[in-house]
Protein backbone atom coordinates (compact mmCIF):
# COMPACT_ATOMS: atom_id res chain seq x y z
CA UNK A 1 0.00 0.00 0.00
CA UNK A 2 1.49 3.14 -1.31
CA UNK A 3 0.35 6.38 0.84
CA UNK A 4 0.84 9.70 -0.03
CA UNK A 5 3.55 11.95 1.61
CA UNK A 6 0.97 14.56 2.84
CA UNK A 7 -1.44 12.27 4.37
CA UNK A 8 1.76 10.09 6.27
CA UNK A 9 2.57 13.93 7.38
CA UNK A 10 -0.73 15.43 8.30
CA UNK A 11 -1.08 15.23 12.22
CA UNK A 12 -4.33 13.16 12.03
CA UNK A 13 -2.96 10.13 10.61
CA UNK A 14 0.79 10.84 12.81
CA UNK A 15 -1.95 11.15 15.71
CA UNK A 16 -3.54 7.52 14.95
CA UNK A 17 0.16 6.25 14.36
CA UNK A 18 1.18 7.53 17.66
CA UNK A 19 -1.88 5.47 19.48
CA UNK A 20 -1.50 2.45 17.59
CA UNK A 21 2.69 2.57 18.76
CA UNK A 22 1.43 3.06 22.32
CA UNK A 23 -1.16 0.30 22.52
CA UNK A 24 1.41 -2.35 20.64
CA UNK A 25 4.31 -1.16 23.03
CA UNK A 26 2.60 -2.31 26.09
CA UNK A 27 1.56 -6.08 24.11
CA UNK A 28 -1.81 -4.89 22.76
CA UNK A 29 -2.99 -5.50 18.92
CA UNK A 30 -4.38 -2.57 17.50
CA UNK A 31 -5.20 -0.94 14.13
CA UNK A 32 -6.66 1.72 12.40
CA UNK A 33 -10.36 0.85 11.14
CA UNK A 34 -13.56 2.01 9.01
CA UNK A 35 -13.59 4.54 6.42
CA UNK A 36 -9.85 5.52 7.02
CA UNK A 37 -8.24 2.45 5.14
CA UNK A 38 -11.32 2.64 2.09
CA UNK A 39 -10.46 6.13 1.74
CA UNK A 40 -6.38 5.79 2.04
CA UNK A 41 -6.88 2.99 -0.84
CA UNK A 42 -8.96 5.46 -2.70
CA UNK A 43 -6.54 8.32 -2.54
CA UNK A 44 -8.32 10.38 -0.61
CA UNK A 45 -7.74 12.38 2.58
CA UNK A 46 -9.65 9.88 5.49
CA UNK A 47 -11.93 12.76 7.69
CA UNK A 48 -11.17 10.67 10.88
CA UNK A 49 -9.09 7.69 11.96
CA UNK A 50 -10.68 5.20 14.35
CA UNK A 51 -8.81 2.44 16.20
CA UNK A 52 -9.72 -0.91 17.01
CA UNK A 53 -7.67 -2.75 19.64
CA UNK A 54 -7.47 -6.07 22.11
CA UNK A 55 -7.06 -3.85 25.24
CA UNK A 56 -9.87 -3.66 26.81
CA UNK A 57 -11.79 0.02 27.88
CA UNK A 58 -9.98 0.28 31.51
CA UNK A 59 -6.78 -0.66 29.78
CA UNK A 60 -6.99 2.11 27.32
CA UNK A 61 -7.92 4.44 29.87
CA UNK A 62 -4.60 3.74 31.86
CA UNK A 63 -2.49 3.99 28.80
CA UNK A 64 -3.68 7.58 27.79
CA UNK A 65 -3.62 10.60 29.68
CA UNK A 66 -6.94 12.44 28.28
CA UNK A 67 -9.98 9.66 27.80
CA UNK A 68 -13.87 10.22 27.57
CA UNK A 69 -16.09 6.75 28.38
CA UNK A 70 -18.45 7.02 25.86
CA UNK A 71 -19.35 3.53 25.23
CA UNK A 72 -18.09 1.08 27.65
CA UNK A 73 -20.46 -1.51 27.27
CA UNK A 74 -19.62 -1.77 23.61
CA UNK A 75 -16.00 -0.79 24.58
CA UNK A 76 -15.60 2.28 23.39
CA UNK A 77 -13.34 5.00 24.72
CA UNK A 78 -12.96 8.08 23.26
CA UNK A 79 -8.84 9.65 23.93
CA UNK A 80 -8.21 12.93 22.83
CA UNK A 81 -4.37 13.56 21.80
CA UNK A 82 -3.42 16.99 21.25
CA UNK A 83 -6.54 17.57 21.72
CA UNK A 84 -7.65 15.85 18.97
CA UNK A 85 -10.18 12.52 19.60
CA UNK A 86 -9.79 9.61 18.26
CA UNK A 87 -12.01 6.13 18.89
CA UNK A 88 -10.76 3.54 20.51
CA UNK A 89 -12.83 0.02 20.17
CA UNK A 90 -11.65 -3.28 21.86
CA UNK A 91 -12.11 -5.41 19.39
CA UNK A 92 -15.66 -7.11 19.31
CA UNK A 93 -18.56 -9.77 18.34
CA UNK A 94 -21.86 -8.92 18.57
CA UNK A 95 -24.49 -11.20 19.91
CA UNK A 96 -28.03 -11.51 18.43
CA UNK A 97 -29.72 -7.87 17.99
CA UNK A 98 -33.18 -7.54 18.99
CA UNK A 99 -34.20 -4.49 17.92
CA UNK A 100 -32.82 -3.68 14.63
CA UNK A 101 -30.20 -1.31 15.70
CA UNK A 102 -27.98 -2.58 18.92
CA UNK A 103 -26.62 -5.97 19.88
CA UNK A 104 -28.26 -7.49 23.04
CA UNK A 105 -24.79 -7.92 23.89
CA UNK A 106 -21.27 -8.14 22.93
CA UNK A 107 -18.04 -10.06 23.52
CA UNK A 108 -14.21 -9.11 22.94
CA UNK A 109 -12.69 -11.43 20.14
CA UNK A 110 -9.77 -11.24 17.78
CA UNK A 111 -9.57 -8.91 14.86
CA UNK A 112 -11.16 -11.60 12.30
CA UNK A 113 -14.38 -11.31 13.88
CA UNK A 114 -14.52 -8.01 14.56
CA UNK A 115 -14.39 -7.63 10.82
CA UNK A 116 -16.76 -9.94 10.12
CA UNK A 117 -19.41 -7.94 12.17
CA UNK A 118 -19.10 -5.19 10.52
CA UNK A 119 -21.94 -4.23 7.52
CA UNK A 120 -19.71 -3.68 4.48
CA UNK A 121 -16.38 -5.26 2.86
CA UNK A 122 -15.27 -2.06 1.84
CA UNK A 123 -15.80 -0.96 5.62
CA UNK A 124 -13.90 -4.03 6.95
CA UNK A 125 -10.66 -3.48 6.21
CA UNK A 126 -8.02 -2.35 8.64
CA UNK A 127 -4.59 -0.51 8.49
CA UNK A 128 -1.31 -0.42 10.38
CA UNK A 129 -0.24 2.83 10.27
CA UNK A 130 2.93 2.22 11.12
CA UNK A 131 4.06 -0.59 8.42
CA UNK A 132 1.46 0.97 6.06
CA UNK A 133 -0.08 -2.43 5.52
CA UNK A 134 -3.99 -3.23 5.40
CA UNK A 135 -5.66 -6.74 6.80
CA UNK A 136 -8.24 -7.73 4.80
CA UNK A 137 -10.43 -10.75 6.21
CA UNK A 138 -13.50 -9.93 3.70
CA UNK A 139 -12.34 -9.22 0.32
CA UNK A 140 -12.81 -5.16 1.10
CA UNK A 141 -9.67 -4.67 -1.41
CA UNK A 142 -10.89 -6.22 -4.10
CA UNK A 143 -14.38 -4.72 -4.01
CA UNK A 144 -12.99 -1.21 -4.17
CA UNK A 145 -10.72 -2.14 -6.95
CA UNK A 146 -14.28 -3.77 -8.66
CA UNK A 147 -16.05 -0.27 -7.42
CA UNK A 148 -19.11 -1.77 -5.75
CA UNK A 149 -20.60 -2.17 -2.37
CA UNK A 150 -21.57 -5.37 -1.00
CA UNK A 151 -22.25 -6.72 2.50
CA UNK A 152 -20.01 -8.70 4.90
CA UNK A 153 -21.32 -12.53 4.35
CA UNK A 154 -25.52 -12.95 4.55
CA UNK A 155 -26.96 -9.32 3.61
CA UNK A 156 -30.37 -10.12 5.03
CA UNK A 157 -28.32 -10.83 8.36
CA UNK A 158 -26.27 -7.51 8.05
CA UNK A 159 -29.42 -5.54 7.17
CA UNK A 160 -31.37 -7.54 10.01
CA UNK A 161 -29.04 -6.58 12.86
CA UNK A 162 -29.54 -2.60 11.96
CA UNK A 163 -32.29 -1.60 9.59
CA UNK A 164 -30.75 1.81 9.10
CA UNK A 165 -27.41 0.01 6.76
CA UNK A 166 -30.25 -0.39 4.20
CA UNK A 167 -29.68 3.38 3.85
CA UNK A 168 -25.72 3.98 4.25
CA UNK A 169 -25.90 1.12 1.03
CA UNK A 170 -26.91 3.81 -0.61
CA UNK A 171 -25.00 6.66 0.80
CA UNK A 172 -21.81 5.13 0.71
CA UNK A 173 -22.48 3.85 -3.31
CA UNK A 174 -23.30 7.36 -4.07
CA UNK A 175 -20.71 9.23 -2.34
CA UNK A 176 -17.78 6.73 -3.54
CA UNK A 177 -19.28 6.33 -7.15
CA UNK A 178 -20.08 2.41 -6.56
CA UNK A 179 -22.41 0.27 -7.60
CA UNK A 180 -24.29 -2.01 -5.26
CA UNK A 181 -23.25 -5.59 -5.62
CA UNK A 182 -26.03 -7.68 -6.73
CA UNK A 183 -27.15 -9.84 -3.90
CA UNK A 184 -26.85 -6.89 -1.41
CA UNK A 185 -29.15 -4.57 -4.18
CA UNK A 186 -31.82 -7.63 -3.84
CA UNK A 187 -31.55 -7.76 -0.22
CA UNK A 188 -31.90 -3.91 0.22
CA UNK A 189 -34.87 -4.37 -1.67
CA UNK A 190 -36.50 -7.66 -0.36
CA UNK A 191 -35.90 -5.78 2.98
CA UNK A 192 -37.17 -2.21 2.18
CA UNK A 193 -40.11 -2.05 4.44
CA UNK A 194 -38.32 -2.77 7.17
CA UNK A 195 -36.60 1.01 7.45
CA UNK A 196 -39.67 1.95 8.67
CA UNK A 197 -38.55 0.99 12.07
CA UNK A 198 -35.41 3.47 12.17
CA UNK A 199 -35.99 6.05 14.84
CA UNK A 200 -37.00 9.10 12.97
CA UNK A 201 -33.57 10.73 14.77
CA UNK A 202 -31.49 8.09 12.89
CA UNK A 203 -33.47 8.28 9.49
CA UNK A 204 -33.03 12.17 9.57
CA UNK A 205 -28.97 12.54 10.31
CA UNK A 206 -28.47 9.55 7.52
CA UNK A 207 -30.63 11.57 4.91
CA UNK A 208 -29.12 14.59 5.14
CA UNK A 209 -25.38 13.04 4.99
CA UNK A 210 -26.50 12.10 1.77
CA UNK A 211 -27.92 15.27 0.98
CA UNK A 212 -24.64 17.10 1.96
CA UNK A 213 -22.25 14.50 -0.11
CA UNK A 214 -21.29 14.33 -3.63
CA UNK A 215 -24.23 13.00 -6.12
CA UNK A 216 -26.96 13.20 -3.93
CA UNK A 217 -29.59 13.15 -7.24
CA UNK A 218 -27.83 9.91 -7.53
CA UNK A 219 -28.36 8.68 -4.19
CA UNK A 220 -32.31 9.36 -4.39
CA UNK A 221 -32.19 7.62 -7.63
CA UNK A 222 -31.17 4.30 -6.31
CA UNK A 223 -33.36 5.48 -2.48
CA UNK A 224 -36.48 4.83 -5.61
CA UNK A 225 -34.95 2.37 -7.28
CA UNK A 226 -34.84 -0.06 -4.37
CA UNK A 227 -37.92 0.66 -3.52
CA UNK A 228 -36.77 2.64 0.02
CA UNK A 229 -38.01 5.88 -1.21
CA UNK A 230 -41.76 5.29 -0.91
CA UNK A 231 -41.03 4.44 2.79
CA UNK A 232 -38.60 7.02 3.55
CA UNK A 233 -39.99 10.06 1.53
CA UNK A 234 -43.33 9.41 0.40
CA UNK A 235 -43.45 13.24 -0.99
CA UNK A 236 -40.77 12.59 -3.30
CA UNK A 237 -41.22 9.54 -5.00
CA UNK A 238 -44.57 11.15 -5.32
CA UNK A 239 -42.38 13.81 -8.02
CA UNK A 240 -41.56 10.87 -10.14
CA UNK A 241 -43.73 10.98 -13.70
CA UNK A 242 -45.18 13.96 -12.78
CA UNK A 243 -44.86 16.64 -16.46
CA UNK A 244 -44.14 20.23 -16.79
CA UNK A 245 -43.64 23.00 -19.14
CA UNK A 246 -41.16 21.73 -21.90
CA UNK A 247 -40.11 25.20 -22.23
CA UNK A 248 -38.89 25.81 -18.82
CA UNK A 249 -38.15 22.17 -17.87
CA UNK A 250 -36.37 20.41 -20.87
CA UNK A 251 -34.88 17.88 -18.39
CA UNK A 252 -38.01 15.98 -17.82
CA UNK A 253 -40.33 15.48 -14.50
CA UNK A 254 -39.69 17.13 -11.17
CA UNK A 255 -37.73 13.97 -9.50
CA UNK A 256 -35.42 14.62 -12.21
CA UNK A 257 -35.01 18.03 -12.05
CA UNK A 258 -34.57 17.83 -8.56
CA UNK A 259 -31.75 15.04 -8.89
CA UNK A 260 -30.00 17.23 -10.98
CA UNK A 261 -30.26 20.07 -8.66
CA UNK A 262 -28.75 17.59 -5.88
CA UNK A 263 -25.77 16.35 -8.19
CA UNK A 264 -24.70 20.13 -8.75
CA UNK A 265 -25.14 21.41 -5.17
CA UNK A 266 -21.23 21.76 -3.88
CA UNK A 267 -21.36 21.13 -0.03
CA UNK A 268 -25.03 22.55 0.84
CA UNK A 269 -25.47 23.30 4.34
CA UNK A 270 -27.98 20.72 5.88
CA UNK A 271 -30.59 22.88 5.17
CA UNK A 272 -30.41 24.07 1.94
CA UNK A 273 -29.85 20.72 1.27
CA UNK A 274 -33.20 20.18 2.39
CA UNK A 275 -34.80 22.81 0.47
CA UNK A 276 -32.94 21.69 -2.50
CA UNK A 277 -34.89 18.47 -2.27
CA UNK A 278 -38.14 19.61 -1.14
CA UNK A 279 -38.45 23.12 -3.13
CA UNK A 280 -40.64 21.50 -5.95
CA UNK A 281 -42.41 19.05 -3.04
CA UNK A 282 -45.39 20.36 -3.58
CA UNK A 283 -45.71 20.08 -7.25
CA UNK A 284 -47.66 16.70 -8.15
CA UNK A 285 -50.48 17.90 -5.43
CA UNK A 286 -50.78 21.49 -7.29
CA UNK A 287 -50.08 20.37 -10.76
CA UNK A 288 -52.78 21.82 -13.03
CA UNK A 289 -53.06 21.75 -17.28
CA UNK A 290 -54.77 24.63 -18.70
CA UNK A 291 -55.15 24.77 -22.48
CA UNK A 292 -51.84 26.89 -22.78
CA UNK A 293 -49.75 24.89 -20.32
CA UNK A 294 -49.09 22.63 -17.19
CA UNK A 295 -49.35 25.02 -14.23
CA UNK A 296 -48.05 24.84 -10.64
CA UNK A 297 -50.06 27.46 -8.53
CA UNK A 298 -48.90 28.20 -4.96
CA UNK A 299 -46.80 25.58 -4.65
CA UNK A 300 -43.76 27.52 -2.91
CA UNK A 301 -46.97 28.11 -0.20
CA UNK A 302 -47.96 24.96 0.04
CA UNK A 303 -44.48 23.68 -0.11
CA UNK A 304 -43.31 25.74 2.64
CA UNK A 305 -46.17 23.41 4.73
CA UNK A 306 -45.38 20.26 3.47
CA UNK A 307 -41.39 20.60 3.71
CA UNK A 308 -42.05 21.37 7.59
CA UNK A 309 -44.25 18.66 8.13
CA UNK A 310 -41.20 16.39 6.57
CA UNK A 311 -38.45 18.00 8.57
CA UNK A 312 -40.68 17.97 11.78
CA UNK A 313 -41.24 14.50 10.65
CA UNK A 314 -37.04 13.59 10.67
CA UNK A 315 -36.75 15.64 13.65
CA UNK A 316 -34.56 17.96 12.09
CA UNK A 317 -33.52 20.60 15.04
CA UNK A 318 -35.84 23.76 14.95
CA UNK A 319 -33.71 26.54 13.19
CA UNK A 320 -32.67 23.99 10.33
CA UNK A 321 -36.71 23.51 9.92
CA UNK A 322 -37.45 27.28 9.75
CA UNK A 323 -35.06 27.88 7.17
CA UNK A 324 -35.91 25.00 5.10
CA UNK A 325 -39.60 26.22 5.29
CA UNK A 326 -38.11 30.14 4.13
CA UNK A 327 -36.10 28.58 1.37
CA UNK A 328 -39.00 26.49 -0.07
CA UNK A 329 -41.35 29.40 0.43
CA UNK A 330 -39.26 31.88 -1.00
CA UNK A 331 -37.40 29.96 -4.00
CA UNK A 332 -38.47 31.69 -6.73
CA UNK A 333 -38.93 35.13 -5.46
CA UNK A 334 -35.40 35.83 -6.59
CA UNK A 335 -36.75 36.18 -10.29
CA UNK A 336 -39.06 39.08 -9.04
CA UNK A 337 -36.46 41.13 -7.80
CA UNK A 338 -35.48 42.97 -10.30
CA UNK A 339 -38.74 44.84 -10.71
CA UNK A 340 -39.02 45.47 -6.96
CA UNK A 341 -38.95 49.15 -5.61
CA UNK A 342 -35.84 49.68 -3.86
CA UNK A 343 -37.11 49.57 -0.54
CA UNK A 344 -38.62 46.55 -1.11
CA UNK A 345 -35.64 44.99 -2.56
CA UNK A 346 -33.33 45.86 0.07
CA UNK A 347 -35.18 44.47 3.08
CA UNK A 348 -35.15 40.74 0.72
CA UNK A 349 -31.32 41.19 -0.02
CA UNK A 350 -30.53 41.67 3.88
CA UNK A 351 -32.78 38.46 4.96
CA UNK A 352 -31.51 36.41 6.86
CA UNK A 353 -30.40 33.21 4.33
CA UNK A 354 -30.82 35.31 1.40
CA UNK A 355 -26.97 33.50 0.13
CA UNK A 356 -28.48 30.22 0.29
CA UNK A 357 -31.76 31.61 -1.44
CA UNK A 358 -29.41 32.59 -3.87
CA UNK A 359 -28.17 29.36 -4.89
CA UNK A 360 -31.24 27.31 -4.78
CA UNK A 361 -32.28 29.48 -7.16
CA UNK A 362 -29.01 29.16 -9.15
CA UNK A 363 -29.12 25.67 -8.82
CA UNK A 364 -32.96 25.68 -10.34
CA UNK A 365 -32.27 27.64 -13.25
CA UNK A 366 -29.74 25.21 -14.25
CA UNK A 367 -31.13 22.03 -14.23
CA UNK A 368 -33.78 23.90 -16.11
CA UNK A 369 -33.81 26.42 -18.92
CA UNK A 370 -30.25 27.37 -17.68
CA UNK A 371 -30.93 31.36 -18.12
CA UNK A 372 -28.76 33.15 -15.42
CA UNK A 373 -29.50 35.84 -15.57
CA UNK A 374 -31.84 36.75 -13.07
CA UNK A 375 -29.42 35.40 -10.54
CA UNK A 376 -27.00 36.94 -11.98
CA UNK A 377 -28.64 40.49 -11.49
CA UNK A 378 -29.56 39.33 -8.01
CA UNK A 379 -26.49 38.60 -6.91
CA UNK A 380 -24.05 41.49 -8.61
CA UNK A 381 -26.47 43.95 -6.37
CA UNK A 382 -26.34 41.97 -3.22
CA UNK A 383 -22.25 41.92 -3.35
CA UNK A 384 -22.81 45.95 -4.85
CA UNK A 385 -25.00 47.30 -1.64
CA UNK A 386 -23.53 47.53 1.46
CA UNK A 387 -24.87 46.42 4.77
CA UNK A 388 -25.23 50.21 5.63
CA UNK A 389 -26.98 50.78 2.30
CA UNK A 390 -29.29 47.49 2.92
CA UNK A 391 -30.25 48.04 6.96
CA UNK A 392 -29.07 52.08 7.58
CA UNK A 393 -29.29 52.70 11.06
CA UNK A 394 -32.93 54.20 12.09
CA UNK A 395 -33.13 58.25 11.29
CA UNK A 396 -36.09 57.40 14.38
CA UNK A 397 -37.06 54.92 17.21
CA UNK A 398 -40.39 54.35 19.18
CA UNK A 399 -38.55 56.87 22.13
CA UNK A 400 -38.40 59.76 19.40
CA UNK A 401 -41.88 59.11 18.49
CA UNK A 402 -43.03 59.22 22.17
CA UNK A 403 -41.17 62.77 22.39
CA UNK A 404 -43.09 63.90 19.76
CA UNK A 405 -46.50 62.92 21.24
CA UNK A 406 -47.04 60.01 20.09
CA UNK A 407 -48.66 56.95 21.91
CA UNK A 408 -46.97 53.88 21.93
CA UNK A 409 -49.42 50.93 20.15
CA UNK A 410 -50.31 49.58 16.67
CA UNK A 411 -49.02 52.61 14.68
CA UNK A 412 -45.91 52.68 15.36
CA UNK A 413 -45.13 50.00 13.26
CA UNK A 414 -46.44 51.59 10.49
CA UNK A 415 -44.86 55.18 11.00
CA UNK A 416 -41.25 53.43 11.61
CA UNK A 417 -42.11 51.41 8.69
CA UNK A 418 -42.81 54.01 6.48
CA UNK A 419 -39.78 55.61 7.93
CA UNK A 420 -37.61 53.39 7.07
CA UNK A 421 -39.10 52.76 3.10
CA UNK A 422 -38.59 56.83 2.47
CA UNK A 423 -34.65 55.74 3.95
CA UNK A 424 -33.98 52.77 2.26
CA UNK A 425 -35.23 54.71 -1.54
CA UNK A 426 -33.23 57.67 -0.50
CA UNK A 427 -36.01 60.06 0.35
CA UNK A 428 -34.59 61.16 3.49
CA UNK A 429 -31.62 61.25 5.34
CA UNK A 430 -31.90 62.83 8.14
CA UNK A 431 -33.67 62.44 11.73
CA UNK A 432 -35.13 65.95 11.00
CA UNK A 433 -36.55 64.78 7.47
CA UNK A 434 -37.85 62.06 9.09
CA UNK A 435 -39.79 63.88 11.81
CA UNK A 436 -41.25 65.98 8.80
CA UNK A 437 -42.36 62.82 7.50
CA UNK A 438 -44.46 61.63 10.25
CA UNK A 439 -45.69 64.91 11.03
CA UNK A 440 -47.02 65.26 7.36
CA UNK A 441 -47.97 61.32 6.79
CA UNK A 442 -49.38 60.77 10.16
CA UNK A 443 -50.52 63.85 11.45
CA UNK A 444 -51.44 64.47 15.73
CA UNK A 445 -54.73 65.84 16.60
CA UNK A 446 -53.92 69.45 17.13
CA UNK A 447 -51.37 69.59 13.86
CA UNK A 448 -52.22 71.92 11.53
CA UNK A 449 -52.92 69.76 7.85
Amino acid sequence: MRITGDILDSAAYRGAATITRRLRDHGFLAYVVGGAPRDLLLGQHPTDYDIATSARPEEVRQLFKKTIAVGEQFGVVLVLLDEAPYEVATFRADGDYLNGRRPARVRFCTPREDALRRDFTVNALMLDPIEHKILDFVGGRRDIRERRIRTVGDPDARFGEDHLRLIRAIRFAARLDFRIERKTHAAIRRLAATITRVAAERLGAELAKILMGPRAGRAMRLLSETGLLPHVLPEVEAMQGVEQPPNFHPEGDVFTHTCLMLDMADQPSVALAFAILLHDVAKPPTQRRTAKRIRFDGHCEMGATMARRICRRLKLPRAVIERVQYLVANHLKIKDAPNMRPARLKRFLREEGFAELLEIFRLDSLASHGNLEGYAWCRQTFEQLSREQVAPPPLLTGHDLIAMGYRPGPLFKEILTAVETAQLEGRIHAADEARHLVRRRFPLRGDAP
